[in-house]
């Protein structure tokens, strides 16, 4: 595909991932209202939260070392935000506004923003202490990953149910949040899931909206379907990398205790379960081939992939290496778009849901051969996804919560009582 990011936003957005951003004095990004830069959810929003044009989220790595070098240049003219390359104006860009409730405390005296935050458009908590691998001597944590330099700087280390629900009810009636993330990472006797518990309960109880799941893969499986009866419409896995020896080169702690097939294991059981499943990777950590079949993989299995693009992040163990490069990226997303799109998965149904750290599949159609054949199934999904904006927008938030349940392609699979 020839690099005319200019006309593509998708490409844009994927270029922006690989080579970051220079940031000119002319801008005042939290003067004009735009979020303040954290390194929290695993460290990878670490960069800008900007909106480009057709309405694509990103967040715009500028504090890593490549960055610096990059083509790109934000500058401020007029009270307005243009992006540049190499002297040439690319396009103007929105900034993702910071909410006032970032700045509010909950009724125990926390900021709201260390106990939740906006990534693109839903609300990213991590409700629990640090993942274990960062705990052990010496550390076995994935070497890409920066969670453990996050956890107690902008991002508390301990978040009260009573906490996160103030937050997440601060976060619908302002930003208008539909959809809640918890991640968590791996604790000793696979207790993530009996954490993660009472925060659904009372979410989905109180508010109705769309709940997900990051965690490591439980040992058993069954457990999902309690998971899916007190409201989880999500469950994510992140095995980061297909290639076996690569993922145990480079994540040695989900090596050691998971390994590889278990999670792709609780993948292929969950994708039966749940409206969405994810097998999330990180493109950029093996070849371009590997990761293609991943995707494959991922969705031959009735799942949707997530592709993360790496980046060498600050104070991890891959600081030093460098971002992938965009060519080697574009026909992976290629592939993510096309492959979705012929197992019929619904991408880009779920309302309000606009994410920043990655690119969705939904998007990567800017980046697709003859995606026009897929014309009636975008359309069937657009309808599917305006229907339920629209009960949201309502402040029907249960009532879109169960059509949600009623729409799964996977009910038939489930126990009678859970259908």
């Amino acid at each position: 595909m020839q690099m005319n990011n200019k006309m593509n936003p998708g490409l844009l957005k994927l270029d922006l991932y690989c080579k970051g951003i220079r940031i000119d004095d002319s801008c005042l990004i939290e003067e004009d209202g735009g979020r303040k830069i954290m390194r929290t959810r695993a460290g990878l929003g670490s960069g800008l939260e900007v909106i480009l044009p057709h309405g694509l989220y990103t967040n715009i790595p500028v504090v890593e070392a490549f960055a610096k070098n990059s083509p790109y240049v934000l500058y401020r003219k007029a009270g307005k935000y243009f992006i540049y390359r190499e002297e040439e104006e690319i396009c103007r860009i929105t900034l993702s506004s910071q909410p006032l409730w970032y700045t509010q405390k909950t009724s125990s005296g926390k900021l709201m923003s260390t106990i939740g935050s906006l990534q693109g458009t839903y609300l990213a908590v991590y409700p629990s202490k640090v993942c274990e691998y960062w705990l052990r001597k010496p550390h076995a944590n994935c070497k890409f990953c920066s969670v453990g330099l996050n956890l107690g700087v902008d991002d508390a280390d301990e978040k009260s149910v009573n906490e996160v629900f103030e937050t997440v009810l601060a976060a619908r009636k302002e930003s208008k949040i539909t959809y809640v993330d918890f991640n968590t990472g791996h604790y000793p006797g696979d207790t993530y899931l009996d954490i993660l518990d009472p925060y659904i309960r009372k979410i989905k109880k109180e508010l109705g909206l769309l709940i997900g799941i990051q965690t490591p893969p439980h040992h058993d499986l069954t457990k999902y379907y309690h998971m899916k009866k007190i409201g989880v419409n999500r469950v994510s896995f992140c095995f980061e990398i297909f290639d076996e020896p690569r993922f145990i080169e480079v994540c040695p702690g989900k090596n050691e205790q998971y390994g590889l097939k278990r999670y792709l294991d609780a993948i292929e059981f969950c994708s039966k379960i749940f409206e969405t499943c994810n097998g999330e990777i990180v493109a950029g950590l093996e070849s371009p081939e590997s990761s293609i079949k991943a995707i494959d993989w991922i969705t031959d299995k009735g799942a949707i992939p997530t592709v993360c693009i790496f980046r060498p992040l600050i104070g991890t163990d891959y600081q030093d290496e460098p971002p992938p490069k965009t060519e080697d990226m574009i026909p992976i997303f290629q592939r993510l778009y096309h492959a979705c799109m012929e197992k019929k998965l619904p991408i880009g149904v779920a309302p309000n849901i606009r994410v920043s750290l990655v690119m969705l599949p939904e998007e990567c159609k800017y980046l697709a051969e003859n995606s026009k054949k897929y014309f009636f199934l975008e359309a069937k999904y657009y309808l599917a996804n305006r229907t339920l904006s629209a009960l949201f927008n309502a402040g029907l938030s249960q009532t879109a919560s169960r059509l949600v349940n009623v729409m799964n392609k996977n009910r038939k699979n489930l126990p009678a009582d859970l259908r």
